[in-house]
């Protein structure tokens, strides 16, 4: 069992930063790759980045020169830094994983990121 909690969202001006976390817990034997998703209202799910247990990063286009994926901490942590936010960057951001072996997939609640003057 794998669970996902994402903390760090909250209100931030554009231009602003914002870092958030996913903790991640339990059998993580068949997991390699943990993502972050978003979703904004009315638009579909986008993946944002991505991390391997190795600490290799992948970044969609929209966001690879503003945010930095990362891993480290206690247990598992990814984290998410988010520099030069823009309003259409708000959205929920969902923490997201998948087993390989039982070819199941994980995600936590969400954390609202809403970025406006």
């Amino acid at each position: 069992q794998v669970q996902l909690v994402e903390s760090g969202g909250g209100l931030v001006p554009p231009g602003g930063s914002l870092k958030l976390s996913c903790s991640v817990t339990g059998n993580q034997y068949s997991i390699n790759v943990v993502d972050w998703y978003r979703q904004a209202p009315g638009k579909e799910r986008e993946l944002v980045a991505g991390i391997t247990k190795g600490g290799n990063p992948t970044y969609s286009d929209s966001v690879k020169d503003r945010f930095i994926i990362s891993r480290g901490g206690p247990g598992t942590t990814v984290y998410l830094q988010m520099d030069g936010l823009r309003p259409e960057d708000t959205a929920i951001y969902y923490c997201h994983s998948r087993d390989l072996y039982r070819r199941l997939d994980y995600w936590g609640l969400g954390a609202q990121v809403t970025v406006s003057s």
